[in-house]
C-alpha cells in the first residue's frame, strides 16, 4: 500500500507488479508482462492458472491510483479501529490483495476444477484503461465470465451496473499579446472560455443516478504579462447509454458555435473512456449466485450501481457476463479520506473464492456481443 502507483507512474507500477509476480509464480501461474497500448504507461501483468475442469474465469484488478508521487510517504497505510486508510487502499489495492489471496486459497486447497483462471493486473484504469483496452477485450473473448475487483459499496453491496465515462474538452484558440504594450491586439481565450462555461451552466445534472457532467480541469495562460492564445476546460461525463453521450456531445458542439470574443474559435473534443456496465439477465444470474454463496456464511449482500466506470463493462461488451464490486467494502474514493472496512475482508475473500470455484465447475453461459 505504501508504493506510489498513480496512473502514468511507470516506476511505481513496475514496483507493484514486481512485488506480486513472484507470489503468483509460486502458486503455479504462468506470469507474463504485456506492454502498455499507450506510451508512458507501465506494463500490465497477466497470470494464468490451468486446471482440469471446464470454466474459464477472468479476474481483473487495477494497481494504478489517482494519487501522485510522494503521497504514500505523506499518508502511509494505517489502521484506525476497523478501517484501513492510505492512497489507493480501497480503489483498488485491497481488491488486488483480495484476488491474490483467493488464488492462494485455491492453490493451497489443491482446487483444479476449472479450465483456466486468468488474473489481469492493469495499470491505467483511472484514466479509462487506455493501456489495456485491447488486452481486456482479447482476454475476455477467451473466457466465460469476468469478476472485477473494484470495492464494494457500503454496507455490503455488489455492483450490478455502472455508468460509462468520457472526457469532453472545450479548446479555445485566439491571439496572444503583451498585456501592457498592445492588449488591444489580443483575442483573449480566457474570457471566451468563461463565456463557454457560463453558457453551459445548468445544462446538465451534476449529481444523481442519471447522466452527470462535471467540470474538472481549466487551463489558460502561463505568464501574467501575456494575454493567452489557448485555453481549455475538461468535463467528466457519466452516462448509462451510448445515446446519452451522443446527446451530451451534441449540446457541447451546439453551444461552441456561439462566441463572444471576436476572432476566437472553439473546438469540442471527445475522449471516450470506459463504457457503461449494463444490468441484464447475465449480471442478475451472477448476482444470484453470489447471494447464494454469501448466504452460506449468513451474509445478505445488497445490489447497487454507481458512476465509477470499470473494466467489467469492457468484458461485458465482448459477450461474457461480468460481476463487479468484489473487492473489500470501502468509501470516500478519490479523496485523502479513502478507507476500507476490515470487517469485510474475510467475507469478501470467502465470496470471491467460492464464486471462482462455482464458475469453474459450472461456467455461466456466454452470449455473442
Amino acid at each position: 500500500m505504501n508504493i506510489d502507483s498513480g496512473t502514468g507512474g511507470i516506476a511505481g507500477g513496475a514496483r507493484v507488479l514486481a512485488l506480486l509476480a513472484p507470489r503468483l509464480t509460486a502458486m503455479g501461474a504462468q506470469v507474463r508482462r504485456e506492454t502498455a497500448e499507450s506510451p508512458d504507461l507501465p506494463d500490465n501483468l497477466v497470470a494464468v492458472f490451468r486446471g482440469t475442469g471446464k470454466g474459464r474465469i477472468l479476474i481483473i484488478a487495477h494497481v494504478d491510483t489517482v494519487f501522485g508521487l510522494g503521497v504514500a510517504a505523506k499518508r502511509p497505510f494505517r489502521i484506525e479501529g476497523m478501517r484501513a486508510h492510505g492512497p489507493g487502499v480501497s480503489d483498488e489495492k485491497a481488491g488486488v490483495v483480495n484476488a491474490v489471496m483467493a488464488l492462494k486459497t485455491l492453490h493451497d486447497k489443491g482446487f483444479k476444477n476449472f479450465a483456466t483462471i486468468t488474473l489481469l493486473l492493469e495499470t491505467s484504469e483511472e484514466n479509462g484503461s487506455p493501456c489495456t483496452m485491447k488486452l481486456i477485450k482479447t482476454l475476455a473473448a477467451q473466457h466465460d465470465v469476468e469478476f472485477n475487483m473494484e470495492p464494494g459499496d457500503p454496507p455490503n453491496n455488489l455492483t450490478v451496473w455502472r455508468k460509462g465515462s468520457a472526457r469532453i474538452h472545450i479548446q479555445v484558440a485566439g491571439r496572444a499579446a503583451h498585456t501592457g504594450v498592445a492588449p488591444q491586439d489580443s483575442r483573449n481565450v480566457a474570457l471566451e472560455l468563461l463565456h463557454q462555461l457560463n453558457s453551459r451552466a445548468g445544462a446538465f445534472p451534476l449529481t444523481g443516478d442519471g447522466t452527470t457532467v462535471n467540470l474538472t480541469v481549466m487551463k489558460a495562460g502561463e505568464r501574467t504579462n501575456i494575454i493567452p492564445d489557448a485555453a481549455e476546460a475538461i468535463f467528466s461525463a457519466r452516462y448509462h447509454n451510448p445515446e446519452d453521450l451522443e446527446q451530451i456531445v451534441a449540446k457541447f458542439r451546439g453551444a461552441a458555435k456561439i462566441t463572444t470574443v471576436p476572432d476566437t474559435s472553439v473546438t469540442i473534443m471527445l475522449d471516450a473512456g470506459l463504457p457503461p456496465l449494463i444490468q441484464n439477465t447475465d449480471v442478475d444470474a451472477l448476482a444470484a449466485r453470489a447471494k447464494m454463496i454469501y448466504a452460506e456464511i449468513g451474509k445478505t449482500p445488497g445490489l447497487s450501481g454507481n458512476g465509477g466506470a470499470s473494466e467489467a463493462a469492457v468484458a461485458q461488451s465482448v459477450g461474457i457476463p461480468a460481476l463487479d464490486g468484489l473487492g473489500w467494502v470501502g468509501g470516500d474514493f478519490h479523496t485523502d479520506q479513502k478507507w476500507v472496512d476490515l470487517n469485510s475482508v474475510v467475507p469478501r475473500l470467502y465470496l470471491l473464492t467460492r464464486l471462482v470455484m462455482d464458475a469453474g465447475i459450472t461456467p455461466p453461459r456466454r452470449r455473442l456481443p
